[in-house]
């Protein structure tokens, strides 16, 4: 079962350099995300949803692969393309994996102007090394589904002083 962890800033940039060194520390098998999403609220109150994966994009690759694939069987490769990308982007933008859209830009909506927040769904870790590594980002921990030893601990080490 999968953990979410949402961490809070107090500028728009600080959580996607948190997410470039979680990708990091993911190669380094230090920690296994099933989803991680930056999200910002300019000073306007608009928020942004901020993927790791475009779905659509993928989506539509997939889909031209595929419609180009079946259109070669029907001897019309270009038509085939072009179908299968409509669906395919379609088909990835309709897609949600991981963490709610609708979940996160509700609980950002309760963020000040020109802040920052990356929501975290951890499949797997290896918490004292990770945490070790994470010394250096001041945030705020604002949700978590961790148990409460766990969730103190990641407090302690972004909210520290």
């Amino acid at each position: 079962m999968s953990d979410l962890v949402v961490i809070g800033f107090d500028d728009e940039h600080k959580a996607f350099e948190l997410r470039a060194e979680l990708s990091k520390l993911q190669k380094e098998y230090l920690i296994e995300m099933e989803d991680v999403v930056v999200v910002t609220k300019n000073d306007k109150g608009k928020v942004q949803l901020h993927q790791a994966v475009n779905l659509t994009a993928a989506g539509a690759v997939s889909g031209s692969f595929w419609g180009l694939l079946i259109g070669m069987i029907f001897l019309n490769p270009l038509l085939g393309a072009a179908v299968g990308a409509g669906a395919g982007a379609i088909s990835g933008k309709l897609t949600d994996i991981g963490i709610n859209d609708d979940f996160m830009k509700e609980f950002s909506e309760t963020f000040k102007p020109n802040t920052s927040a990356i929501f975290i769904l951890v499949r797997k870790s290896t918490p004292d090394k990770l945490l070790a590594e994470l010394k250096d980002f001041r945030g705020k921990v604002l949700k978590t589904s961790l148990s409460a030893d766990r969730e103190d601990a990641i407090r302690k080490v972004l909210e520290a002083n």
